[in-house]
């Protein structure tokens, strides 16, 4: 399902709302996300996370390799979103979006452990778990309990491309 841009800004809003006003666990399983379609092309996945950098991605369909180069995926994954630590998790990040998109993060969940899609098979996860992959497809960071938005920055601007990405923007070498 591909959101038009005032679709993706209410479900983003609404899911603000209801994880800051504790209403996570209907919404979670109601609150639209943008998927990717199987018969898409590459680029029309990134063009809908570039179009609404605060919208998380279902990972069903998606490849990580459509954002190597482009964006850091963080991955969260659980059996149920139902699950206590996916909900927090997902609350964690609905709370710092902005910091996250200045980082070219896109937000993938999964929460069908049958599931047998891309993502899940090259990540493995068993249960809840966080993965932080780089901009150049590399693991950075796997992690068993949720970390918030200030954890994830500060790893993030310790790796060498944010390092660059920052001079650069500095305009110094």
């Amino acid at each position: 399902m591909v959101m038009n841009t005032s679709t993706r800004a209410t479900a983003t809003f609404a899911l603000a709302l209801a994880l800051t006003l504790g209403w996570t666990l209907p919404l979670v399983a109601q609150t639209p996300v943008a998927t990717a379609d199987t018969d898409a092309a590459p680029d029309d996945i990134v063009a809908v996370w570039e179009a609404d950098r605060t919208v998380p991605l279902e990972a069903e369909g998606l490849d990580l390799d459509d954002f190597r180069y482009v964006a850091r995926p963080v991955v969260v994954f659980a059996d149920s979103p139902r699950d206590p630590l996916f909900i927090e998790q997902m609350a964690l990040l609905a709370d710092g979006p902005d910091r996250l998109a200045e980082r070219d993060v896109v937000v993938i969940f999964d929460t069908d452990p049958d599931g047998a899609g891309d993502v899940r098979l090259d990540l493995r996860p068993r249960g809840f778990m966080l993965a932080l992959v780089g901009k150049d497809g590399q693991i950075e960071a796997r992690k068993i309990r949720p970390w918030d938005v200030r954890e994830l920055t500060r790893s993030i601007d310790r790796t060498p491309s944010r390092i660059q990405e920052v001079r650069d923007r500095r305009g110094t070498n």
